[in-house]
């Protein structure tokens, strides 16, 4: 098993620990769940940055990291919604995790068509990922200042715009393969 696909699966492990850590009845558990999610997320970028210098790409990688990464991601969120308690906080939440699901769905089926690289990772994708975690961070740790809840809350919406955003691209890049699958065939059988 390559270094990248590793440090993937480290990051699955951490996804329960990190839950558990949340959930301890102690003052710092916020703080330190926050930690283990930092070290999952420098893991994400850590095992695209080795799959990428040491060739490292696989086909279970390639499976594997966006499903540690919507794992991650979407766990947390259903954290902070019950922490956060709060319409504010819903509403990025569903934006991002809705999101998410239209986007993996829609990479599975231009997969199909053999079109996967047209729905491919963009730069505004990377920045979102960026804001997304920052602000998942942020607001795990619960610190007891309001300038961090602002902070995590300004860069979860802007996370939400450019998920938005990046969403909107993925369809108009699939759309001319949205348009031609939805007419009926030709071919008689």
């Amino acid at each position: 098993m390559t270094l990248a696909n590793q440090l993937t699966l480290i990051r699955i492990v951490l996804i329960p620990l990190f839950v558990v850590v949340f959930y301890l009845p102690f003052a710092w558990a916020h703080f330190v769940s926050a930690l283990i999610f930092s070290v999952a997320a420098i893991t994400d970028w850590a095992d695209g940055y080795v799959a990428r210098k040491y060739d490292q790409s696989t086909p279970f990688g390639a499976f594997l990291d966006p499903v540690a990464d919507k794992l991650m991601v979407v766990i947390a969120l259903v954290l902070l919604v019950e922490l956060h308690n709060s319409p504010w906080f819903t509403a990025p939440a569903i934006v991002i995790v809705g999101r998410e699901i239209v986007i993996s769905a829609l990479r599975e089926w231009m997969a199909e068509l053999g079109q996967r690289a047209s729905v491919a990772v963009s730069y505004i994708g990377k920045i979102k990922t960026t804001l997304q975690m920052t602000a998942l961070i942020v607001l795990l740790a619960d610190l007891p200042f309001a300038f961090f809840e602002w902070v995590g809350y300004i860069t979860l919406y802007s996370a939400a715009l450019l998920t938005l955003w990046s969403m909107i691209l993925y369809l108009k890049a699939a759309a001319p393969f949205m348009k031609t699958s939805a007419e009926p065939s030709s071919d008689v059988d």
